[in-house]
């Protein structure tokens, strides 16, 4: 199994790109977020690599950074997304903003991708939201925005209360639950919903 190229980047596609390793070309198939990294063709490059192997095929999937290989794996444990699905997802959003989302349980992100209905958005948002924190490191890490993953909050919580209060005003779920939780963050857990809200707000405006 290829787990990584290096090599000359030999060319670049729509949705793939042509590494040269020792004379060998390796066509493999990348997110437009990995393809935007590459360097110029001709300089020297190296992936992350998946591979697939299948009866009638044998695919690879390059990545720039392992947070995003993580999250194409993840991404195909929900029925419903296969690879090229979970390329796009990865082409629109960046490994923290995956985790954000389904931390604030907000499918609206996920249906920008290709092939992503609202269906498939609400599967990969509720089957994911026990399984994000083993791929954000404690203290999070370069690849991985932090924002307290962990912290899901439990129906009828202060936080839960404050995060659908802004909702109520206009403002995206997932956008509502990053200013609490920053607020959450800054007030500590003894925060009533009125200071969550008054807080949250502030930090929407900034």
């Amino acid at each position: 199994m290829i787990a990584k190229l290096s090599g000359l980047l030999d060319s670049i596609g729509d949705d793939h790109a042509l590494v040269d390793v020792g004379g060998v070309g390796y066509l493999v198939f990348c997110s437009a977020r990995t393809l935007r990294t590459l360097p110029r063709v001709g300089d020297a490059t190296s992936l992350f690599v998946e591979t697939h192997v299948r009866e009638d095929h044998i695919h690879l999937y390059g990545f720039s950074e392992t947070a995003e290989r993580d999250w194409f794996r993840l991404l195909q444990t929900v029925q419903g997304v296969g690879a090229r699905v979970a390329l796009g997802i990865l082409s629109v959003l960046t490994p923290g903003q995956l985790v954000q989302a389904i931390a604030a349980q907000d499918k609206s992100p996920l249906t920008k991708a290709n092939g992503v209905g609202g269906r498939v958005a609400e599967r990969i948002v509720n089957e994911l939201k026990g399984k994000i924190g083993a791929l954000v490191p404690d203290g999070g890490s370069a690849n991985v925005e932090t924002f307290a993953p962990a912290g899901l909050p439990s129906p009828g919580s202060a936080a839960d209360d404050a995060i659908s209060a802004l909702v109520n005003l206009g403002y995206r779920r997932v956008e509502a639950f990053g200013a609490v939780t920053t607020a959450g963050q800054r007030i500590g857990p003894d925060a009533t919903v009125e200071a969550l809200i008054t807080s949250g707000l502030r930090e929407l405006a900034q």
